[in-house]
C-alpha cells in the first residue's frame, strides 16, 4: 500500500488540517505552517501547538511542512536573502515545536548572476538556518523544473549545494514529478525511469530520497515549465504513474499530490486515482 496524501489548508487553526487530511483519506500530508504569501506572522501558542500534536498522535498520519513563497534562499539582493535565512531558520523552528518531522524548501532563483553564486548562496541560507535550529527536522531540498535562473532543476546542482552542507544528517530531498520532468528527466517508462533514479542515485544518492510530490505536468518533457496537472491527466499521464508507483523505491516514500482542485477533480479524487494506479 502506497502513503499518499495531499496538501491542505489550515484556515481556522493548525489543526483543522489535520481534520482535512483525515476527510481526504491521507496517509501523508502538507501544510503551509503560517500563510504563505507574506512574511510576518504569528507566534504558535502552546494550544495551538498541542492541540495539533495531539490530533497527528491519534491519527497516525504523516505531517509535512512546506517553506513559504516569498523567500529566496539564493537571491543576490541582501535584504531578501537575510529575510530568506530568517524564515527558513523560523520555519525549521515550528516544525520542531509541532513535531513535524520534514519541512521542504525550495531553492530560489539566483536573479542572473549565474548558478554558481546561487548556490553558495543557498549552501550558507541552508548552513546558517540549520545551525540556528536545535533539533532533529529534516530539511528536505525540492528539485525545479528548470525556470529561468532557478537553482536546483538538475541532480548535479543538488550535489553541489549537499556537498557544501555541513549537517548532512539534517538534509534529504523532495522529488518532484512535474518538476523533474519539466526538467528532461524521463519518468514515463520502466527504462526510462531507471536511468534518472540511476542517476539520483549517482549525483546525490537514493537513501537521501525522502518524500515526492506526486504531480503530473501541464508541459511536456523538457519544457522547463512548472504547471501541475490532475495524476493521470497531463503529459506523465496514467501510464507513467502506473510505472512510478510501481517502483519498489518510490512506492514505499511518502507521496503528496499538490494538484489542483477545479471541476475535473478534487484532492480525494487524486488520492484515489494515486491508489488505483498503485493497484
Amino acid at each position: 500500500m502506497v502513503k499518499v496524501g495531499v496538501h491542505v489548508s489550515i484556515a481556522g487553526s493548525l489543526d483543522r488540517a489535520v481534520d482535512r487530511a483525515k476527510n481526504a483519506g491521507c496517509d501523508v500530508f502538507q501544510i503551509f505552517s503560517r500563510s504563505p504569501r507574506g512574511w510576518g506572522f504569528a507566534p504558535l501558542s502552546d494550544e495551538t501547538s498541542d492541540a495539533f500534536i495531539s490530533k497527528i498522535q491519534s491519527s497516525g498520519i504523516i505531517p509535512v511542512d512546506h517553506m513559504p513563497y516569498l523567500p529566496n534562499l539564493a537571491s543576490s539582493k541582501p535584504d531578501i536573502y537575510e529575510k530568506s535565512v530568517a524564515a527558513l531558520s523560523s520555519e525549521l523552528e515550528r516544525c520542531g515545536r509541532l513535531n513535524i518531522p520534514y519541512l521542504v524548501t525550495h531553492l530560489g532563483h539566483h536573479l542572473g548572476d549565474g548558478i554558481a553564486g546561487g548556490r553558495t548562496r543557498v549552501i550558507g541560507a541552508v548552513n546558517k538556518a540549520l545551525e540556528n535550529s536545535d533539533n532533529d527536522v529534516i530539511l528536505l531540498l525540492e528539485n525545479t523544473a528548470g525556470e529561468k535562473n532557478s537553482v536546483g532543476s538538475s541532480f548535479e546542482h543538488i550535489q553541489g549545494i549537499i556537498n557544501g552542507i555541513e549537517k548532512t544528517n539534517r538534509i534529504g530531498v523532495c522529488l518532484d514529478t512535474c518538476h523533474a520532468f519539466a526538467a528532461g528527466y524521463e519518468l514515463r517508462t520502466d527504462t526510462g525511469l531507471a536511468e534518472t533514479l540511476r542517476q539520483f542515485d549517482d549525483q546525490i544518492g537514493i537513501k537521501n530520497l525522502r518524500i515526492m510530490h506526486l504531480n503530473d505536468s501541464k508541459g511536456d518533457r523538457g519544457s522547463s515549465l512548472d504547471r501541475h496537472e490532475h495524476i493521470g491527466m497531463g503529459f506523465i499521464g496514467e501510464d507513467g504513474f502506473r510505472v512510478i508507483l510501481h517502483h519498489p523505491v518510490l512506492s514505499s516514500i511518502p507521496l503528496i499530490c499538490e494538484t489542483p482542485v477545479d471541476d475535473r477533480r478534487d484532492d480525494i479524487g487524486n488520492v484515489a486515482k494515486v491508489r488505483e494506479l498503485a493497484r
